[in-house]
């Protein structure tokens, strides 16, 4: 570096150069000497790093300073370590008040949530814990549930105003959730425009009419919604296998269903067929609750007492029905029902699925669990292997 192009300053040790750089301007430099050593460093320029004589002049100060402390570090390693183990221990110091704050932070927010809980769930400590969690996750499926359950009323809204009819089967062994999704379904749905049949044995002059009369005589108006808790598909499984038909009374409503179903759904009637599965497992638990709690006892029937004895039965007469009076234009949903919750949302989602209706949520899945939702064909197939459901 040639000193004769840079001139002295106001500050001693500072110099500036005598001409500017055409982009960077003044070029400003340190030179002093310290313990018989001379340093020179360069510091900045005027346009480049904005220096002005008073910024170099404390660039210069810094840089002298830290010469000092370097050297002085050499000529006396043991001041030197004795600043790094205070230093270190300062940090230490540092990050254990910063590890019990965190921690005091912590603790006060597991006491604050610990507060909240108990506000809410008061001395559930005496309760069973089997019985609160029950209750808890009954909680969020009813939120859950409540998001379709406002599609449901969009959907009554439509059919109400285009003057269409709809009817929903719910067909399942005892015990396998019909009754459940049907409240679940019609919850909040407006009461003048839906109704729930559940026909009981037939009166010595039904028995003697066309055997879909009965039924007829219930149809939906315009705008309504009917849901049967239970249906023709009686004389398909429960007639038969208890002996309340004859086996050409049986073979006459197998060959006739399917055309009775397409002709009304080329009236314009949308039909829904819901076929809740409930494992033999599972219908055995919840026969065993119906027998043990006394708010279920009322649901438990002699029926129901023979329903795990004629499984076998049962399931034969449902592999028959399944095959036989799928169709194109009355297609079978098969909603498997051990998870009533699920069993539940995936019999909302297939019913709003079978309608176009205004407002739709886009923010749904509208889309079927396959674990839940299967197909007929699957279904078939499980049971030709094994008779779970």
């Amino acid at each position: 570096m040639n000193l004769s192009e840079f001139q002295k300053t106001d500050y001693s040790g500072l110099f500036i150069s005598k001409l500017p750089h055409k982009l960077y301007g003044y070029k400003y430099i340190a030179r002093f000497q310290y313990q018989k050593k001379r340093y020179v460093k360069v510091l900045g320029y005027t346009k480049k790093d904005n220096l002005t004589e008073l910024r170099a002049c404390k660039l210069m100060d810094e840089y002298k300073k830290y010469i000092r402390d370097k050297l002085n570090a050499k000529s006396n390693p043991e001041k030197q370590l004795k600043k790094q183990v205070a230093k270190t221990n300062n940090n230490i110091q540092n990050s254990s008040k910063n590890k019990i704050k965190t921690h005091e932070k912590a603790m006060q927010k597991i006491i604050e949530e610990n507060k909240k809980m108990k506000s809410i769930l008061q001395d559930y400590t005496k309760v069973d814990e089997e019985i609160l969690k029950e209750g808890i996750q009954k909680i969020y499926n009813l939120e859950e549930l409540k998001k379709y359950q406002v599609e449901l009323i969009k959907m009554q809204n439509y059919l109400e105003k285009s003057k269409k009819k709809m009817i929903v089967l719910f067909e399942g062994r005892d015990a396998s959730g019909k009754g459940g999704a049907i409240r679940r379904i019609t919850r909040y749905m407006n009461s003048r425009h839906y109704r729930i049949v559940a026909l009981g044995k037939p009166t010595e002059t039904q028995r003697n009419q066309w055997f879909f009369q009965r039924y007829i005589e219930h149809f939906p108006t315009a705008g309504e919604v009917l849901l049967f808790d239970r249906s023709w598909y009686n004389r398909a499984m429960v007639e038969p296998v208890f002996g309340f038909c004859t086996q050409e009374e049986y073979e006459i409503f197998m060959e006739d269903v399917v055309s009775f179903e397409h002709d009304l759904v080329r009236q314009n009637i949308i039909l829904i067929k819901l076929y809740f599965s409930v494992s033999k497992d599972e219908q055995m638990r919840r026969f065993q609750r119906r027998m043990t709690d006394p708010l279920r006892q009322w649901k438990l029937s002699e029926v129901d007492l023979q329903a795990q004895d004629l499984w076998d039965e049962f399931s034969e007469k449902k592999y028959e029905m399944l095959k036989r009076t799928n169709s194109r234009s009355a297609p079978w949903t098969i909603v498997r029902s051990d998870d009533k919750h699920l069993a539940r949302l995936e019999a909302i989602k297939a019913i709003l699925n079978s309608v176009d209706y205004d407002k739709r949520n886009p923010d749904l899945d509208y889309t079927p669990n396959e674990d839940i939702n299967i197909s007929v064909q699957k279904e078939l197939a499980r049971m030709r292997k094994k008779r779970d459901y």
